[in-house]
């Protein structure tokens, strides 16, 4: 039995060899050659998986440790009865915490309360939902929209609203939906001219979902009317070549990275694998137990005299995770598209161990208890509070 993996997947060798070996490439370089005896295909959404890739091959099970599928022409992947699967939900935690960073950063920076704000949030999944448990942590009201959600689910319709009832009142809107090309729930260009003349002046527009979810063209004439007064892209049009006349015009840039905590990837590795052992029929053998590495930053200690409910959540959070950081990271590209794509690339297969609030003790002085109790909602493990 061999599995092709991916070389951005934490853990994968150490799970897969359970099954038999295991060859490991950097995921957008996998070509047919490497896959033709392979029986196991796993890798994250910069592998294109159709038949230009297993035609020919042996695999027989394919699986991406990413919450999206926009890699996989699914229809040639159920004509060949080659089963795949994908990892829902694995990295949700950090895609929220990666838009608490943001909204901290940029209040900080702005001098604008988070607090109070509407936000609006455009798709409302496994990803949609955290975001929302942490968008009520900070104090913001919240507005849902997610048509196939409301459909789906008549008992709870009223808890969505419709795009433009959401657009006219959020003062940040954030996009959570896969990128879907066709039908009525289509999401390709959804936030284009029409969706901008539709939303709040002076909003935040925030996208960690799939890059051509957004118009690159509508979001600068955006920017320009004053519609938009904050950007933070994490996903680009034709990433991994974007366009950096964007990035050079939004408030916080990033290499798609948003889900890239290490718990948010090693969990879509063990969601993989688990369901690999279960196309195959056998127990698993491995499991993430005990192999966590210990946190970089186990405790956070500081006095907030002073300082203010947003400063006092950004002294805490840009410790454990700064997304400046990852801004500064990708502004460094130069050069010409190929150079840049080349960069973006490197930044995300050489991506730090960014670790989950979650591991880490939060020791405040004189917060004040809104401060303290939105600590504890965003996960931090306790508040001490003399």
């Amino acid at each position: 039995m061999k599995t092709v993996c991916c070389t951005n997947m934490p853990f994968a060798r150490e799970a897969f060899s359970t099954l038999g070996s295991v060859t490991a490439k950097d995921g957008r370089t996998i070509v047919p050659a490497d896959v033709h005896d392979a029986d196991i295909l796993a890798i994250r959404s910069t592998t294109r998986v159709n038949g230009d890739l297993l035609d020919g091959s042996r695999v027989r099970f394919v699986g991406t440790a990413t919450i999206g599928t926009d890699h996989f022409d699914i229809p040639y992947l159920e004509s060949r009865r080659i089963r795949w699967c994908f990892a829902p939900g694995c990295n949700a935690n950090s895609v929220a915490e990666y838009v608490v960073s943001a909204l901290l950063c940029l209040a900080t920076r702005h001098g604008w309360p988070v607090r109070g704000r509407v936000m609006g949030i455009i798709g409302v999944g496994n990803v949609g939902r955290c975001v929302e448990e942490k968008a009520r942590a900070l104090g913001m009201r919240v507005l849902l929209n997610d048509p196939p959600r409301q459909r789906s689910e008549p008992d709870h319709a009223h808890l969505f609203v419709p795009l433009d009832e959401l657009l006219a009142r959020s003062d940040v809107v954030t996009l959570h939906t896969p990128l879907t090309r066709s039908g009525d729930d289509r999401t390709l260009r959804l936030a284009d001219a029409g969706f901008f003349a539709r939303m709040k002046p002076d909003c935040v527009l925030l996208n960690a979902a799939r890059g051509p979810i957004v118009d690159s063209e509508a979001l600068l004439r955006a920017m320009d009317a004053g519609t938009v007064a904050h950007a933070v892209l994490d996903t680009w049009e034709g990433e991994p070549a974007y366009r950096p006349d964007t990035r050079d015009r939004v408030d916080i840039a990033t290499p798609h990275i948003a889900g890239h905590s290490f718990e948010g990837k090693a969990m879509g590795t063990v969601m993989v694998y688990e369901e690999a052992c279960r196309f195959l029929g056998v127990a698993p053998h491995w499991s993430i137990e005990g192999h966590l590495p210990p946190p970089p930053v186990p405790e956070v200690a500081f006095d907030a005299a002073g300082l203010g409910f947003e400063a006092t959540l950004w002294e805490l959070v840009s410790r454990i995770y700064d997304i400046r950081e990852d801004d500064a990271g990708l502004r460094e590209g130069r050069g010409s598209p190929t150079e840049l794509a080349r960069h973006f690339d490197s930044l995300r297969k050489n991506y730090r161990k960014r670790r989950e609030f979650r591991f880490t003790r939060a020791r405040i002085e004189n917060a004040s208890p809104e401060a303290e109790q939105t600590v504890r909602e965003l996960g931090f493990q306790s508040v001490t509070r003399p």
